[in-house]
């Protein structure tokens, strides 16, 4: 496994998402996932799966300060009140006593920004949030956000046909995690002739050297979503190989 260092903090730029994974299918896919050697994992209270990623968690055998973990407080309960009650909430469904980050899942103008960072702010104070953070942020968002409270990370859709060349540059000045989620562009990145041909040379598949392009970035972390294990193992055997900076480029340019 690869690290990002951000903040003075370690954190795997490889995880696994958990969107849409339930049920037995959820817990099974994240005892997978550690078992194989993943040490972050993503989820979210909007997910409906906190639970079963818990579960997964604790019936892994990992140990849990091994395991960077992360949720997202849903967009109804953004006012200081329902941000503290939900992520109890959703610590007791994990089975922890912290999570390892905690975001703003989505924007929302209906609540101020301030109030929403405040509460999460004092979970931090608390111990049981170690980071906070947001999600689907611009650039300005996240200034605007930085504001009120030390930003760990900035989670968005990030793949080489989704350019986000302004949140990378601030989080590369600012130093916070540029979290890619939809890395592999829901599949289609698997068609394209031109990772294709670059996974040639290295006996990659087109979505492992689109993984591979991302996490090569400062910054940036990516999370998969994957439940088998064929799927799970392929996306972490990205390690052993390093993209030339011509490479890289030649990725870069197939934004739309």
């Amino acid at each position: 496994m690869e690290y990002q260092e951000i903040q003075g903090q370690k954190v795997p730029s490889l995880g696994l998402g958990t969107w849409r994974l339930k049920g037995e299918e959820c817990v099974r896919g994240v005892e997978r996932a550690l078992a194989l050697g993943y040490r972050h994992i993503d989820t979210a209270q909007m997910y409906d799966n906190e639970g079963e990623v818990g579960r997964g968690l604790n019936s892994s055998g990992v140990d849990r300060e091994d395991v960077f973990l992360v949720t997202k407080v849903r967009t109804s309960n953004f006012s200081h009140d329902a941000v503290v009650r939900s992520t109890h909430e959703s610590l007791r469904k994990l089975g922890t006593d912290y999570v390892d980050l905690l975001l703003i899942h989505w924007p929302n103008p209906s609540v101020p920004l301030e109030e929403t960072l405040g509460a999460m702010t004092e979970l931090q104070e608390e111990g049981g949030v170690k980071q906070v953070g947001v999600s689907n942020f611009s650039a300005s968002m996240v200034e605007e956000a930085q504001g009120y409270a030390t930003v760990f990370c900035n989670q968005v859709e990030y793949h080489p046909y989704k350019p986000q060349d302004e949140l990378f540059e601030q989080a590369k000045e600012t130093d916070y995690l540029l979290t890619a989620y939809s890395p592999m562009a829901k599949g289609a990145v698997s068609n394209d002739g031109t990772l294709e041909e670059i996974g040639r040379a290295y006996g990659k598949t087109p979505a492992q050297v689109a993984l591979r392009w991302l996490i090569q970035q400062t910054n940036v972390a990516a999370i998969p979503k994957a439940a088998s294990e064929d799927h799970l193992a392929s996306n972490l055997d990205i390690f052993d190989l390093e993209l030339s900076e011509e490479e890289m480029k030649r990725i870069f340019g197939l934004r739309r």
